[in-house]
């Protein structure tokens, strides 16, 4: 995996999260018009809060979406954990090219939102499992 580097603006996004819910963050990233925060093991429950109430003011005081995903350091169970909403049913990868592919099954009534508009969570998955996996391309089924 490529080393990663941050930018002083994810830098301070990264402190503000970690000040605010005591979680500690292995990375952030901003996807498609959201902020992404990669939480270690174990640190969900902290970053989220009670009924999502922490999110919900870090959106606010960002006046940005925000996504939290555990880190795992399984690729499958990296993939599992990002589309953890959707009711994910198994989780399978697969050889292509230089690294693999992830195929992650999801409840049938929730698989148009966890593809996106515009395959918009597609993308937010696929750049979280590029900088920390093998894994270069994602399909919802």
């Amino acid at each position: 995996m490529p080393e990663l580097v941050l930018d002083t603006e994810t830098i301070g996004y990264i402190r503000l999260f970690e000040e605010r819910t005591g979680a500690r963050v292995k990375d952030c990233l901003e996807a498609e018009d959201k902020l992404v925060f990669l939480v270690y093991p174990g640190e969900i429950h902290k970053a989220v809060g009670p009924g999502g109430v922490i999110v919900d003011r870090l959106k606010g005081l960002l006046h940005k979406e925000i996504q939290v995903v555990e880190y795992s350091e399984d690729p499958e169970g990296l993939a599992r954990n990002i589309f953890y909403f959707y009711q994910v049913k198994s989780v399978a990868l697969a050889p292509k090219g230089k690294g693999r592919h992830v195929t992650v099954t999801v409840d049938p009534t929730w698989k148009a939102r966890a593809i996106g508009k515009a395959g918009k969570n597609l993308k937010i998955a696929r750049a979280i499992l590029l900088r920390h996996t093998d894994i270069h391309s994602v399909a919802v089924a």
